[in-house]
């Protein structure tokens, strides 16, 4: 089991889901501090009180990652809390296919009825004439738009943010791809071109701080029972039962999976692993794929629920 005692870390999209897995998992490891961020204050102080069970200090401050800014700011208010900053875990990000993002930032008071999916027929992402009943190309721009600049640029301005003041040697880094960046599915163009990007930046960032120290790696969780996936559910864009049945194991992963392997690999016990990034071997009908945390569906899913 990891030791963090003594560490400080910083979890974006700590709200709820992995985030938020993963911030009580660093606090039950006896981490020395756990600064959490999300854009739902109420949802991150439910994180905070199951954190406080635990003898580390934790810190609450409501960010939206795609402003630069309030980033930045964060990022110096942790070290100016903690002291230091070891590791940090970029797990915010929105999903959705074109016309239909989720995100969670509406509070349970404040919930509206979904809107209802686009029918099957809507063309897809690069729409170039309006089709009844079909999400607004106006509307399709806007949610590509909010989707990298959460999915993408969010990442990009914390690893900036937090490379200027992480230990080096020593620090470490695990931002939240998805195995939609191993291959893009239909309706899903925006968020398969971020989780891709979030890759890439990985490898990139990776292979530019590695000669200091400092690790960097990409995880991609395949279908995990969240409060993102049941609203998207709702929605019409996932179906637990066909993801269920594209995984191996034949079933959903649940957030505290993914997070135990996130902290592994902001912990010593990875200290030689950086640059992580998929690596697949095709077999006849599957491929196989590391540092996915995805009950095998990226190896098999794809074809059984594609």
């Amino acid at each position: 089991m990891p030791d963090m005692k003594g560490k400080v870390f910083a979890v974006t999209g700590a709200g709820s889901g992995i985030g938020r897995a993963t911030a009580v998992r660093l606090a039950e490891l006896g981490a020395q501090g756990v600064a959490i961020s999300d854009v739902n204050e109420a949802m991150l102080e439910e994180t905070r009180q199951q954190c406080s069970r635990y003898a580390t200090k934790v810190t609450v401050k409501k960010v939206d990652v795609a402003n630069t800014d309030e980033v930045d700011q964060w990022i110096r208010d942790v070290v100016g809390d903690h002291g230091r900053l070891d590791g940090a875990a970029n797990v915010a990000g929105i999903a959705g296919g074109e016309g239909q993002i989720t995100e969670e930032i509406v509070s349970p008071d404040q919930q509206r009825p979904p809107p209802p999916p686009p029918p099957p027929s809507c063309p897809v992402f690069i729409q170039t004439s309006p089709v009844p009943s079909c999400p607004d190309s106006s509307k399709v721009q806007k949610d590509w738009e909010r989707m990298i600049s959460v999915n993408l640029t969010g990442v990009m301005n914390c690893m900036r943010a937090q490379l200027r003041e992480i230990s080096r040697p020593g620090g470490s880094i695990v931002n939240v791809s998805s195995t939609s960046g191993l291959r893009g599915l239909p309706r899903n163009a925006a968020y398969a071109s971020s989780k891709f990007g979030v890759v890439g930046l990985t490898e990139s960032t990776a292979a530019e701080y590695g000669k200091l120290g400092v690790r960097v790696n990409a995880l991609l969780p395949g279908p995990i029972d969240t409060k993102i996936f049941r609203d998207g559910e709702k929605k019409g864009l996932f179906d637990s039962d066909l993801l269920s049945a594209g995984t191996l194991l034949g079933r959903m992963g649940q957030a505290d999976e993914v997070a135990k392997v996130l902290v592994f690999l902001l912990s010593d016990d990875a200290s030689y692993v950086t640059g992580a990034r998929t690596s697949k071997r095709t077999n006849k009908d599957c491929e196989s794929a590391r540092w996915t945390v995805d009950g095998g569906y990226s190896a098999c899913g794809f074809y059984r629920s594609g």
